[in-house]
């Protein structure tokens, strides 16, 4: 058994596309119409990390007006919870990094347990952590 895919509910995937690419350095993997005409902004698409082309897979799934999603979205943020997790080599330099883009975090990066993190907005509806593992 292996994770190939992940998702992530976002409001709009044209502006997810474009936050998860031009700000966080993703690249395009998939993209397929999923609906008719009446549909036609709902796709199948996705991100990988250029380190990973062949790795794992990030949906950006539409979360449209589901009321379930709705809900289950604000009550992570509300709670100051991120929805996904990406790791990074240096999360103070990335966290500067991402700065200087645009990108709007809750805070600065913290340690806890060896571990150095910070939690940012995708623009989306979601909170997303980006971790530096402990050294060793």
């Amino acid at each position: 058994m292996r994770i190939k895919l992940e998702s992530v509910p976002v409001s709009d995937q044209e502006q997810a596309l474009a936050f998860y690419t031009q700000k966080l350095g993703f690249i395009k993997k998939q993209d397929i119409a999923m609906g008719g005409p009446e549909d036609a902004n709902h796709r199948f698409l996705t991100v990988v990390s250029p380190q990973e082309p062949d790795g794992t897979e990030l949906m950006l799934e539409p979360a449209g007006e589901h009321p379930a999603t709705k809900t289950y979205k604000a009550a992570l943020v509300a709670e100051g919870i991120p929805i996904t997790a990406f790791e990074v080599d240096d999360c103070r330099a990335e966290y500067e990094r991402l700065k200087a883009l645009g990108v709007e975090f809750k805070g600065e990066p913290a340690e806890m347990a060896g571990t150095v993190m910070a939690t940012l907005d995708d623009t989306c509806g979601n909170l997303v952590m980006i971790y530096q593992k402990p050294e060793g």
